[in-house]
């Protein structure tokens, strides 16, 4: 296809563009509110990277996830189907980090999660879905493809091997752009800490990507970098938490068949449970110990 003419000078006024328009998204939406509680805040502002889309770690994924992960580029082939792209392509990524007032409020609980964490993972999500359309939206209105893979026809959830996946990991995506690491728990632990939910954005631009600054998977995780931590095992109530790592079907069960008659009393379809994201070092930071920032 014909690329668009940018009205940007540099590929840097592009990507500041792209940044302050998600960044403002999220700053001035009304759905970024509790719209049930008190019209707070459901995020702070987010973080925003850059992957190329043909990184070789995509291609890793299909080794390391399944081979029905789709990589960048597949995604966008299946969206602009029977036309292939094949100029370069980025994917625009975010962290949405969750606020103080919630985090505390999940801090507290033991066994189940707080009202305000219920409704961020249910509410908050649905606005993550309207971020998503909305920076589709921002580039396709400047004349670029673009696509949110979570939100598209190709995106599903399946048990594969006993555990839960799904054909594209917003997550292993934010990794290959840079914004975090993986953790003990299964969390994903960025600058801003592992209370956050996050999403992605497939563009045909050329857009440079974000340095990975740490070595490995792992490296943001105490637990993995030097034994010091685990707080994550003790908090998590459904004891899906180990030294052995995350099991998933564990706290699967625990979200959809114990929380069951929270999330009625919510009012929500899912209420998640966070409990191993909040009262950690990693809550709201990259740890550098294990004590817990209040």
């Amino acid at each position: 296809m014909d690329k668009p003419i940018s009205p940007f000078s540099s590929e840097t006024e592009l990507a500041s563009f792209i940044q302050e328009g998600i960044k403002g998204f999220v700053r001035d939406s009304s759905e970024n509110r509790h719209p049930v509680i008190d019209s707070t805040p459901i995020f702070d502002e987010p973080l925003v990277a850059f992957a190329n889309g043909d990184d070789p770690l995509f291609m890793q994924y299909k080794e390391i996830i399944g081979d029905f992960h789709l990589t960048p580029r597949e995604v966008l082939d299946l969206a602009t189907s029977p036309v292939r792209v094949t100029e370069a392509i980025s994917v625009i990524c975010w962290v949405l980090p969750i606020t103080h007032k919630t985090r505390v409020s999940n801090r507290r609980r033991e066994l189940t999660p707080s009202l305000r964490w219920g409704h961020t993972r249910w509410y908050g999500e649905k606005f993550n879905d309207r971020l998503r359309e909305h920076v589709v939206s921002l580039l396709t209105g400047l004349g670029y493809l673009a696509v949110a893979p979570v939100l598209t026809p190709a995106f599903k959830t399946f048990e594969h091997e006993g555990e839960i996946v799904s054909t594209w990991s917003e997550r292993h995506t934010a990794y290959a752009a840079g914004l975090g690491t993986f953790s003990l728990s299964d969390g994903f632990i960025t600058p801003a800490g592992i209370a956050m939910r996050c999403g992605s954005v497939v563009t045909n631009l050329s857009l440079l990507a974000s340095e990975r600054k740490y070595t490995n998977h792992l490296a943001n995780c105490l637990y993995y970098r030097d034994g010091t931590c685990g707080v994550c095992i003790d908090r998590c109530p459904a004891g899906a938490v180990t030294i052995g790592g995350h099991d998933k079907r564990k706290c699967m069960r625990y979200q959809f068949r114990d929380l069951e008659a929270l999330k009625r009393r919510y009012e929500a379809e899912i209420v998640g449970c966070g409990l191993c994201q909040t009262g950690v070092p990693c809550e709201s930071r990259i740890p550098a110990s294990a004590s817990i920032v209040e």
